[in-house]
């Protein structure tokens, strides 16, 4: 039977003081009580709370190279055989994603000891699991091009090596890069549908390339110029040729373009021009995302893939921990907005199984929610909503007092500016 987080004792060890009690407890205060004013810190804290929870069970099996004997395969009816080919690399590539910058960030004033133990082990864990996954010889091996789902989650794994290149793609060794290379390169084999699974593909390249391996330039052209023909108005690329209610914009779309714009923008003049547009109107989606967290910190359960939870706010986290929010939004209220998301996504008794592995749903355990393509490992892109933590603890996202963020604004009556389309 499924059982809330708080039965997991044994991976509470970073908790501290009273913030060691139950995952399941009420928000921190500054998300609902306007008496209280809790410190910045409280609230880094509780989101490293929700890291260790998501966390640990991946890392440690992949350190023990235990993953696939250990993880369970949850999917929709009849695919649980199919899943299996890749819900394994889902499961690293999606977590690590979202943790990289955070592993990527060098220990700094005001940083809690227990903080930096945590992520000197989950370095360790992460570089660990990469060599197994691509040890032929590994009990954890990831099979590379044996499934399209694994084009997706390769893809995954170079967007966290490209956003933690010393503390992670640095740190492997040379047989260990050389089989990475080897493994992405075997991606190409699969044809990716006319849509964002464009980018899976670029991003493959685009480390490569950084590996100083041959790399398809055309792979990548191809992925960014269709994406530029796609774009909608007001911030929204339409996911292949036409627009869909969902969140792909957040999950994949415009996180993918701002990597693809670091790593390999300046390798053409066409590229390089499409930088300030693509961030304009990721600046843009940001504030609209911003605009969609309602006061409790849930949001509309509109299409496909909601199940990632609080990943579907990749893009807020991203333009967040960029430090290029729009001037409508300030670090602190996105903060406490992702905050009230992560609470309202990762707390709700069903969660976790009695073990310690994500199940399928948005809050709680909600099997008919995932698709046919869903399965344990998918969800591990709830990562995603935990990228500012690479900000150090002095950056206005984490040092500035809390603040409302702005459905909180309206709907307690108090005057705000109103929010207009941006056209191009």
């Amino acid at each position: 039977m499924p059982t809330s987080k708080s039965s997991n004792p044994d991976r509470r060890s970073f908790l501290l003081g009273s913030l060691a009690a139950s995952a399941g407890a009420a928000l921190p205060p500054e998300i609902h009580a306007s008496d209280t004013t809790p410190t910045s810190q409280q609230n880094r804290t509780y989101w490293l709370q929700q890291v260790e929870l998501v966390s640990d069970p991946v890392l440690k099996a992949l350190k023990e190279g235990n993953l696939r004997r250990k993880m369970p395969v949850e999917a929709a009816p009849g695919q649980t055989e199919s899943r299996a080919a890749g819900t394994h690399l889902e499961a690293l590539g999606r977590l690590l994603a979202g943790l990289a910058p955070w592993l990527e960030l060098e220990p700094s004033s005001g940083e809690a000891p227990k903080e930096t133990t945590l992520r000197t082990r989950y370095r360790d864990y992460a570089l660990t699991g990469i060599a197994s996954a691509l040890d032929p010889a590994s009990p954890d091996y990831m099979r590379f091009g044996e499934s399209p789902q694994t084009l997706v989650d390769s893809s995954f794994l170079a967007l966290a090596l490209l956003r933690a290149p010393k503390q992670l793609l640095e740190k492997l060794d040379a047989k260990t890069q050389q089989r990475l290379a080897e493994a992405l390169i075997t991606q190409r084999k699969i044809q990716p549908p006319f849509n964002n699974w464009l980018l899976f593909a670029a991003m493959n390249e685009a480390l490569l390339m950084t590996l100083n391996q041959p790399w398809d330039r055309m792979r990548v052209d191809y992925g960014l110029r269709e994406h530029q023909s796609w774009y909608l108005g007001d911030g929204t690329y339409g996911d292949g040729p036409h627009f869909h209610w969902d969140f792909y914009n957040s999950f994949v779309i415009q996180p993918y373009l701002l990597q693809l714009m670091d790593t390999l923008g300046e390798q053409s003049l066409n590229w390089s021009a499409m930088r300030t547009p693509i961030h304009q109107r990721a600046q843009r989606y940001a504030a609209i995302q911003e605009r969609l967290i309602a006061p409790d910190g849930s949001y509309p359960a509109i299409g496909r893939s909601i199940t990632y939870r609080c990943g579907a706010f990749h893009l807020l986290a991203d333009v967040s921990r960029r430090n290029i929010l729009p001037e409508s939004l300030t670090p602190p209220q996105v903060r406490c907005a992702l905050s009230a998301v992560m609470h309202r996504t990762l707390s709700p008794t069903g969660t976790f199984s009695s073990d310690g592995w994500l199940q399928i749903g948005l809050a709680g355990h909600q099997p008919a929610l995932g698709e046919a393509y869903i399965s344990t490992g998918s969800l591990y892109l709830c990562s995603a909503a935990w990228l500012p933590l690479g900000l150090p603890h002095a950056d206005p996202f984490w040092s500035q007092p809390p603040q409302p963020w702005t459905s909180q604004t309206i709907w307690s009556g108090k005057n705000s500016p109103a929010d207009h389309a941006h056209d191009e």
